[in-house]
């Protein structure tokens, strides 16, 4: 028998280590070559670790949660020969699904390398041949209480979320929970650790806030006559893409963005450069089941509201399905984040670090408006900003907001050159 350690490939440029998000194996476990085998999620993506060989799993490092760093080793498997076989080239597996912005990666743990009679590590449902699966599928599955071993894909050999949906449907779905009564004085707490997607929104999040002042501004519009022409567009688009509100939006954004272009920046402070960008590269905040992640519409001021449309379809279809690649959820300049129809009237979004600037749409509601002595129904949404105080003064985030008012309460400058 011979031992073939199989060492964390650099996945990334600049990824310094890797964390663990999750265990398709454990130690003992018979693997098939290119079989999935660990979940690392970096800073900006999580990519599905395979088996280089076939053998038997003898050695893992860490757990869930733990950050491995870049060639360290993550798995030995004990192969079939009498001589050691030749390390292998690792090589990162599969696409990598979303996450969000990058974050500072914690200080990389001691290289924890597990005996062959430890407890293995957390994993997923294990059989000789592997049920070959995306990690947003595994999880899924996973939440729903389905062995992938029982789902047959639809066609070719890795299950997919449609065969999922099959499945459930031909199972009549998960089963309903009655709702518990809690007795007073009765309190189950159940601990969930931190990993992952959100541990990395978590990190975000806070170094967004910790570093950056924020200057919030909100705004209504009248968004009458714009919400008329997206419906008129929309009765004749013959096989082009529904529009909703966000194509004119990104419109207004991308215009303004011209004249105002401190907004549409990235600071660096450590270095204490901000880099001004001609180009929107507008990030497009979108919820998954395991969290917030913010793929890039690229070059969003040469796109018209279909091409625009059909790339918001596109990017949120990929991100919600883990397909989206590390190109597609880094390097946004400005983002935009909608809550739809539960926007509310009024909210304070977080910048996307390192970017100066966001914008939130809310919710659009009809309401009286006074114009010109007369009360009219109209519809009417408030835009709700934040912006980098260090870089972008109130004045210039106001006058920018108001520059995409006036877009968007006279639709024809929308298309006007």
């Amino acid at each position: 028998m011979a031992r073939v350690p199989f060492r964390l490939p650099d996945i990334g440029e600049g990824i310094a280590e890797a964390e663990i998000v999750a265990w398709h194996v454990k130690i003992g476990d018979m693997v098939e070559e290119d079989q999935p085998i660990a979940d690392m999620m970096t800073d900006k993506a999580t990519v599905e670790m395979a088996a280089p060989v076939s053998g038997r799993i003898v050695e893992l490092a860490g757990n869930v949660g733990d950050q491995i760093p870049i060639g360290s080793t993550l798995a030995v498997f004990e192969t079939a020969g009498g001589e050691a076989a030749a390390e292998p080239a690792p090589t990162p597996a599969a696409a990598p699904k979303s996450d969000p912005v990058p974050a500072k990666a914690e200080p990389a743990p001691a290289k924890v390398e597990a005996p062959v009679a430890a407890a293995p590590a957390p994993v997923a449902h294990s059989t000789a041949k592997k049920v070959l699966a995306s990690p947003a599928v595994r999880q899924r599955a996973k939440d729903l209480g389905v062995e992938l071993a029982d789902v047959h894909p639809a066609s070719g050999d890795r299950v997919k979320h449609s065969d999922l949906d099959a499945f459930l449907k031909y199972r009549g779905g998960p089963a309903p929970q009655a709702r518990a009564v809690v007795a007073a004085g009765h309190d189950e707490i159940d601990e969930i650790k931190v990993t992952g997607l959100r541990r990395r929104i978590a990190e975000n999040m806070a170094e967004s806030k910790r570093r950056i002042p924020h200057f919030a501004y909100v705004e209504e519009i009248d968004v009458t006559a714009v919400e008329a022409l997206r419906q008129a567009m929309n009765a004749d688009r013959g096989d082009r893409p529904k529009l909703t509100m966000l194509p004119f939006l990104i419109r207004a954004m991308t215009k303004a963005a011209a004249d105002y272009p401190m907004v549409n920046a990235r600071f660096d402070d450590e270095a204490g450069v901000v880099s001004r960008h001609s180009a929107v590269h507008l990030g497009m905040a979108t919820q998954t089941d395991a969290g917030l992640s913010v793929p890039v519409i690229r070059d969003a001021q040469a796109r018209d509201v279909w091409a625009l449309a059909a790339e918001i379809v596109r990017l949120a279809d990929a991100t919600r399905r883990g397909k989206a690649t590390r190109d597609e959820l880094s390097g946004s300049t400005i983002t935009l984040t909608s809550l739809g129809a539960l926007g509310g009237i009024v909210s304070t979004p977080v910048i996307n670090r390192p970017e100066v600037g966001i914008v939130g749409v809310n919710r659009m509601v009809e309401r009286p408006v006074v114009i010109e002595g007369r009360i009219e129904v109209r519809k009417m949404m408030n835009l709700s900003s934040s912006f980098d105080h260090r870089v972008v003064d109130g004045m210039d985030a106001a006058r920018f907001i108001q520059a995409i008012k006036k877009l968007l309460e006279v639709p024809a400058l929308l298309f006007a050159d």
